[in-house]
């Protein structure tokens, strides 16, 4: 492949296409980005505006965060889904503030020493809030290097060389290398999609091998479907995480328990199965049988 016209050409697509989203903001801070970073996981974007807006506003650096009890975060990250990534984020910013003077550390091994910080993320915010030069790999930008450098339908489970045919790929410049990783990840999002490409709109058409071979059907076997969440114990334990997020004060255990069999249960024991493990995560914590956030 030819790696220089095919960075001209896609950094030339993002400057004209890229989403207007605020964490892409020049003038963000780290701290907002590695917010938005911890938002995005498995969350569409499009739920994490609003979150993400409110929380830069109400915590604009790591140690506003930190001087609030870790269930602000909690009540805060509202119903983004996986809420332990609000107790981490918190931990996080605690981290940031006593060891790193209030600001997020721009070398990747600090920044996966971080609470809830791994290889991705400390990629990603090395790479958008400090431009260093690192390849930044998540699903959609997995997806372009297999339809493009592989001519494959799809990128089945990450491999271990994922992450070295990205950097073959980057430019030199540490600046467009991350402008580089931030327009493959759109390109994946908004045009090289999973289940309905439109390959016309493609700036890296001309070079890719899936095209070129006629768009096989050569999908590499799914991964398992992830359980439905109609019936499951992350629905159940998501009634009591709302009734505790509307909550100003404590609730009875036997209130909670009542919140997580409210609208059905799938057996007897999955409302106390719940509640058990929302303490053991140590989103509940529990005293004078009365439940609350941490």
């Amino acid at each position: 492949m030819e790696k220089a016209a095919i960075g001209r050409a896609l950094i030339e697509w993002y400057s004209l296409a890229a989403r207007d989203l605020p964490w892409r903001d020049p003038a963000v801070t780290p701290w907002a980005v590695l917010v938005s970073e911890f938002m995005l996981q498995q969350t569409q974007v499009e739920r994490v505006l609003p979150r993400w807006t409110a929380w830069i506003e109400r915590w604009p650096a790591p140690s506003a965060l930190a001087a609030e009890e870790p269930g602000e975060a909690v009540r805060a990250w509202d119903r983004l889904g996986y809420p332990r990534r609000a107790l981490w984020l918190h931990r996080a910013a605690v981290e940031i503030a006593e060891r790193h003077g209030d600001r997020v550390p721009a070398d990747v091994d600090a920044l996966l020493a971080l609470t809830g910080v791994g290889p991705y993320t400390a990629r990603a915010v090395a790479a958008f809030a400090f431009g260093e030069r690192h390849p930044v790999v998540d699903t959609n930008t997995r997806r372009v290097l297999a339809r493009a450098v592989h001519g494959r339908a799809a990128a089945g489970m990450p491999r271990p060389g994922d992450l070295a045919e990205m950097e073959a790929l980057l430019p030199d410049d540490p600046a467009e290398a991350a402008r580089f990783n931030a327009a493959a990840m759109e390109l994946g999002a908004v045009v090289c999609t999973a289940r309905a490409p439109r390959c016309a709109e493609c700036p890296i058409a001309r070079w890719c091998e899936w095209r070129g071979a006629g768009y096989p059907d050569n999908a590499p076997e799914k991964r398992p479907r992830q359980a439905r969440f109609e019936g499951s114990d992350r629905q159940v334990r998501g009634r009591i995480m709302a009734l505790l997020r509307r909550s100003g004060e404590p609730v009875p255990v036997a209130r909670a328990l009542e919140a997580a069999a409210d609208g059905g249960v799938r057996d007897p024991e999955q409302a106390g199965r719940a509640y058990d493990s929302l303490v053991a995560d140590g989103l509940v914590v529990e005293f004078e049988g009365r439940a609350r956030l941490p």
